[in-house]
């Protein structure tokens, strides 16, 4: 299993290395992150080792023990999935970006608890780019008036846009969805807001990375292509 894991890991790798080459961008614009949700710290530290830097969870309830199982290592945790409020004390002090930051209650909620520590955190402004009433995220019209009041709360630092793609087995179907979300990013940049960047653009998944980065990724979710599938689940519907 962990020779598996190593070469799967170097083949996402090389699928990226080929997207970058084929979109005319540099590789060093286009981070992998390793979405590793129900998968084991032993086998998060096998891709660890093997080069992956950055790790993400979509439920809170994981991030503490894979945190203290693989505490001798050094890595970037972020926090990709739908955040509930009386979960944030469990999950700050692990993560330092919270990836699906959609609701302006619970911007306030994080605030508050930075404020309170005198800390902190990047967030990345979760929008529905596809229109899927399974997903979270801020409908595209709302995204210019909550960018501009989570601007506003110094302890909450904007660095982009998250999406999920449109879910279907056609990577061109998705590509509308993808393309939004530069087009939003565009948008939000255009406002000027203080202390608000539009740096990254994290979007696509195993399925659709190549077409996420042509359409401007700057970081690609990836877990099944890595890990092996899992028991299939709606994408953003736990914590």
């Amino acid at each position: 299993m962990p020779e598996a894991i190593r070469e799967n890991l170097a083949e996402v790798e090389r699928r990226i290395d080929a997207a970058c080459v084929a979109a005319g961008r540099n590789r060093k614009e286009v981070r992998l992150l390793l979405a590793t949700k129900t998968v084991e710290p032993a086998r998060i530290r096998v891709a660890i080792e093997a080069g992956a830097d950055l790790v993400a969870e979509n439920r809170v309830q994981e991030v503490r023990p894979k945190f203290e199982a693989l505490a001798d290592l050094e890595y970037e945790r972020h926090f990709i999935g739908n955040l509930q409020s009386n979960k944030i004390n469990a999950l700050v002090p692990y993560v330092s970006c919270i990836q699906s930051l959609d609701r302006l209650s619970l911007a306030k909620k994080l605030q508050t608890r930075l404020e309170r520590e005198g800390e902190t955190r990047e967030v990345l402004l979760q929008v529905n780019t596809s229109g899927e009433d399974s997903k979270f995220g801020l409908q595209p019209d709302a995204l210019a008036d909550f960018a501009t009041e989570v601007s506003r709360m110094d302890a909450l630092r904007i660095r982009g846009l998250m999406t999920i793609g449109l879910f279907t087995d056609d990577v061109e179907l998705a590509r509308p969805s993808l393309r939004r979300l530069r087009e939003l990013s565009d948008q939000v940049r255009q406002l000027n807001l203080e202390a608000v960047t539009m740096d990254e653009l994290s979007m696509g998944m195993s399925g659709d990375l190549e077409v996420a980065i042509e359409e401007g990724a700057t970081i690609v979710r990836v877990g099944s292509a890595v890990f092996g599938n899992r028991e299939a689940e709606v994408a953003g519907t736990s914590a």
